[in-house]
Parts: structure tokens; C-alpha cells; sequence
């Protein structure tokens, strides 16, 4: 999985949004399954003040002690679900997102063991959950949202998985990851067809 996503990435150039917001950096975590790798998300915490009860990768606001904004994801990764930053392999960024809130987002696409045991903080994480990403490149999804993005109008999938939606900006970035490493044509400029 590691060789896959280091080719496919290393001639990806993610956008970068020349914006002055807070920034915060998050990790799309993928494992290194072989046959059929997953890609893990959690659910947020009812009690959290923003994004309560969406899914989302593991990652958070960039402290003023992190080195970069990797760092950050790697360490939200950690406090949140449970892998060390010395069980993440860091392979490239993608593009860069703007939250709701006005927070800039980097997302990190990272390789990690498939069979390390998963442990949540529950004051931040309600649940964290696996889904192949053979079942995203079927493009099975439940509907289609229309968001507002920056002047533009993005036409995003969300997907169900189980009891869980994967939607918005979560989305958005799984959409730019499927089209970076699997060029899964996902076109969220234009409404589906």
C-alpha cells in the first residue's frame, strides 16, 4: 500500500489556499492491508462544541508547540484514537479545505498497521470505525450535497457506511484522495450524472 500511495502522490500537487486563517492538520489514515486496505475515520463526541455526532478523520487545531502542521496530525491522531506517531508513515498532503468554522485544513495521508489496536479518547471520539476503499470506488453513494465553497458550488457525495455518513468536508477530502491515488474521476464541480 505504502509503494501505491508514494507513486500516485509523489506527482500529485495538492491545492494550497492562500488564506490567513487558523490552520489545523489532519490524518486520513490508511492501512497497510495489502489485498484490501481501509481507511479509518471516527465518529465525534456528542459533547465536542463543533462537528458534534459527524465523522471525521483523526486530526485537530495546530498547537503553538507543534513543529508543523504533520506534527499536528500526528499528535490529534494519537490523543484521539490511540496510534503513536512512530506507527504513522506520513506519504504526502492533500489539498487544503476550509472548515465551516474558518479554520484551514491540511489533510496528510498516512499508512498505518492495520492491526493496531484502536483506542479512543471518549471525551473527543464517540467511535472510530474501518471501510475498505474498494467500497468507496464504487461511488455507492447515498446522496449528493450541495455546498458553497469559496465563490463556487461543490457538488460532494456522502456515503453510508453501516450507521455512520461520511459527508462534507470529510468527504471532500476522501473524494480528492480517491481521485489523487486511484483517479476515480469523482467530479465535485459539476452535478452528478
Amino acid at each position: 500500500m505504502q509503494e501505491l500511495l508514494t507513486k500516485r502522490l509523489s506527482n500529485y500537487a495538492p491545492r494550497q489556499l492562500a488564506l490567513d486563517y487558523p490552520e489545523a492538520g489532519i490524518l486520513v489514515p490508511v492501512t497497510d492491508n495489502q489485498r484490501d486496505p481501509e481507511m479509518i475515520f471516527t465518529l465525534r463526541s456528542a459533547n465536542m462544541k463543533t462537528h458534534r455526532g459527524q465523522v471525521a478523520y483523526p486530526g485537530g487545531k495546530r498547537d503553538p508547540t507543534d513543529t508543523s502542521l504533520a506534527a499536528t496530525a500526528l499528535r490529534e491522531t494519537h490523543e484521539e484514537i490511540g496510534i503513536p506517531p512512530d506507527q504513522v508513515k506520513i506519504i504526502a498532503p492533500l489539498s487544503q479545505v476550509m472548515s465551516l468554522h474558518r479554520i484551514l485544513v491540511t489533510p496528510y495521508v498516512g499508512v498505518v498497521p492495520g492491526d493496531h489496536p484502536l483506542q479512543l479518547n471518549p471525551a473527543e471520539i464517540e467511535s472510530v470505525f474501518r471501510v475498505p476503499i474498494s467500497f468507496f470506488l464504487e461511488d455507492r453513494r447515498e446522496r449528493t450535497d450541495i455546498l458553497s465553497f469559496l465563490d463556487s458550488t461543490l457538488y460532494v457525495p456522502c456515503y453510508r457506511w453501516d450507521r455512520y455518513q461520511i459527508w462534507g468536508l470529510s468527504a471532500v477530502v476522501l473524494v480528492d484522495f480517491l481521485n489523487a491515488v486511484y483517479d476515480a474521476e469523482i467530479d465535485i464541480l459539476e452535478p452528478p450524472r
